[in-house]
């Protein structure tokens, strides 16, 4: 028996984007919390405060999996892994990473709107990130997504979060970013009250942003970022985030990813 019902199937397929209710159970709730105090207290190498001001942290860290292995288990034990697959209609499932991102009552950092896929060195239509919050979320500080922007696989040139300004190198492959206009796109814009335990389930080519946290009340979270056996490797001529190429990742074009670098996670009997 699936993980998920036909409903929420057919709305991912048709948004990119959808709602998962009570996917993650309190005892990996707990596991996962810990992991990211622990990745808090001790950052990687890629850990920063993304803050634009003193008024509240804002801290993201990424590529910790091996530290920290709740990242990487909640994915196997934790059955997010099949959840992946049936999203994706994948055979088997790789974590390519998790995303730590906490932000403080009174952060005032917002991030723009963007899609992920543009940023890594990967392409394929078997990719789901599952934002995973540890803490109550309303409204108000739940990322937005935009219904329906998966269609057709577009890629958009991909921009400084705190400019705009398109990254360095050649994007002219890249189509030229959307307007979005939030009151005029209204019926498309698509965010949650969320619960522990629900999740959030969006494809790489999905547009999304996500408001500042003015709120009294942490707002964790991990995404999980999983692919399915179509993704293959893309050396793209500009920088990378998460830079795999640059901290030993040597492949070339069109190869599959790496087990020991994206472990696999869930795979077909």
């Amino acid at each position: 028996m699936g993980q998920l019902d036909s409903a929420t199937l057919e709305t991912y397929r048709e948004d990119g984007v959808a709602v998962l209710r009570g996917v993650v159970d309190e005892a990996w709730r707990a596991r996962l919390a810990d992991a990211i105090a622990d990745n808090m207290a001790a950052p990687g190498p890629h850990g920063k405060n993304h803050a634009d001001d003193d008024a509240g942290a804002y801290f993201g860290d990424y590529v910790n999996w091996q530290r920290f292995p709740a990242f990487r288990e909640v994915g196997e034990a934790g059955h997010l892994g099949a959840v992946a697959a049936e999203l994706m209609g994948a055979k088997r499932v790789q974590l390519f990473h998790e995303h730590v991102l906490v932000k403080e009552p009174g952060n005032s950092s917002a991030t723009p709107w963007h899609q992920d896929l543009p940023y890594y060195c990967l392409d394929g239509s078997q990719t789901v990130s599952i934002w995973v919050p540890l803490d109550p979320v309303s409204k108000e500080v739940c990322p937005h997504f935009l219904a329906g922007s998966h269609k057709g696989q577009t890629t958009y040139v991909p921009r400084r979060f705190k400019t705009l300004a398109p990254l360095e190198g050649d994007t002219s492959t890249y189509q030229p970013f959307p307007e979005i206009d939030e009151a005029r796109d209204a019926d498309r814009l698509r965010s949650y009250d969320l619960e522990p335990g629900d999740a959030i389930a969006f494809d790489y080519h999905t547009l999304h942003n996500a408001p500042p946290n003015q709120t009294g009340t942490r707002r964790r979270a991990v995404s999980l970022r999983y692919i399915g056996e179509d993704v293959r490797f893309v050396d793209r001529p500009h920088e990378l985030s998460p830079p795999f190429t640059e901290m030993g990742l040597s492949l070339k074009m069109g190869d599959r990813l790496p087990e020991d670098w994206f472990p696999t996670v869930w795979q077909a009997s």
